[in-house]
């Protein structure tokens, strides 16, 4: 035992100082970072605004602290957007840049998005039904690249705003077209944080295949109704609360969705346990499953309540009243009281297993009908999100 130890500490001994000065240096970074936003900003700033920012400062540091692959992902992120970025403010244009028309307009990134989504499915498949290992490095890898395209191209977008009028500037989810990049860029982020969490590959199988119907919804809105093209913003999405309500009900929305799928993925395992067969070896455990749908739905319900709540702010500013029953808001409730209710039978009631995997698996309709079917089919006062 003494030897294990001494070992132990001596690995620990060694990493340590690797690890403090990246973490130092990630502090240094986000921590310049923000002082340069207050620096350019601050004349624009009010309350809010350094509400705002220091809940992201704290965010991004904390997320960078615990998730070293996290600081990685953003400084890529970063790279590639100040790149497409820097070439508009250049006065570079689609019409005389090969490389804004083919890679860095952010329809062009949305395209290689969709690729590395379809690559990512693909490997994910391979390591799921054939036990290939490459196919899932692969996998991984491609999904990777796909968030980091997806959340590049938003960056790059919310610039080209600003091209057809500088009135016209808004944060890129104003339609469903903006809001679907949003969804399949945030859902893989997450994905990937649970799967390193698990060190378990097989998850992604059900993950990424969603993402890509989501991608595959996106590219149909933008191409039948040209919601592709950016226009100006309606007088009732003018308005500061859109940058916080909307990021916060998609962070929201894609845990509810890795919940789903871990759902899925719990009843399967639990069948091969039972009976035999290839996903007993390769989805995680079930107990990693339980944690995995479970810790998802809790940290997308706390996103919810607060999107929520930023949204009925909204809505007193914009129509007058927190409530009015509209079907969005009412479909909201429907969730939050879903999500609620599981959580309550998982803390007061001590229900697990299988009654909670299908609860976690069903509840998609009811987030699905919330984030696209009332919008789609239902209008009242968010009828500027129907086709």
């Amino acid at each position: 035992m003494s030897v294990q130890l001494e070992q132990q500490y001596t690995r620990y001994d060694k990493t340590f100082p690797s690890n403090f000065k990246q973490n130092l240096a990630w502090t240094v970074f986000l921590t310049a970072g923000a002082l340069g936003i207050w620096v350019v900003f601050r004349a624009q700033f009010w309350m809010w605004q350094y509400i705002i920012l220091a809940l992201w400062y704290a965010g991004l540091l904390w997320f960078g602290l615990k998730w070293p692959h996290f600081r990685l992902f953003t400084l890529a992120v970063l790279a590639i957007a100040s790149v497409g970025v820097g070439l508009y403010g250049l006065g570079y244009r689609n019409g005389d840049s090969l490389l804004l028309r083919y890679f860095l307009h952010s329809n062009a990134m949305f395209d290689w998005m969709s690729v590395a989504i379809l690559c990512s499915a693909v490997g994910y498949y391979a390591y799921l039904f054939r036990g290939s290992e490459t196919g899932g490095r692969w996998g991984q890898r491609f999904a990777w690249v796909g968030s980091a395209l997806g959340f590049a191209g938003l960056a790059i977008r919310w610039r080209e705003t600003y091209i057809g009028h500088p009135s016209w500037g808004h944060i890129p989810v104003s339609n469903i077209y903006d809001v679907m990049a949003l969804f399949c860029a945030m859902t893989i982020l997450f994905y990937l944080y649970y799967e390193e969490e698990s060190q378990s590959r097989g998850l992604g199988a059900f993950v990424l295949p969603l993402v890509l119907i989501a991608d595959i919804f996106m590219f149909w809105v933008g191409a039948a109704y040209h919601l592709d093209r950016i226009a100006p913003l309606i007088p009732a999405l003018q308005s500061f609360w859109m940058k916080i309500h909307v990021p916060s009900m998609f962070v929201a929305y894609a845990n509810f969705y890795i919940s789903a799928m871990a759902g899925l993925a719990y009843l399967l395992k639990e069948r091969a346990v039972k009976r035999g067969g290839f996903l007993r070896d390769r989805l995680p455990s079930l107990e990693i499953l339980e944690r995995s749908y479970s810790g998802t739905i809790a940290f997308g319900f706390l996103f919810f309540t607060v999107g929520t709540i930023l949204g009925a702010v909204w809505a007193a500013k914009a129509w007058g009243g927190f409530w009015s029953w509209d079907p969005k808001e009412t479909w909201a409730l429907i969730v939050w009281l879903n999500y609620a209710g599981f959580l309550h039978a998982r803390s007061q009631k001590n229900w697990h297993g299988r009654p909670m995997a299908w609860w976690a698996l069903i509840s998609l309709i009811v987030v699905t009908i919330c984030f696209i079917g009332v919008n789609l089919f239902l209008g009242g006062l968010h009828s500027y999100g129907k086709l």
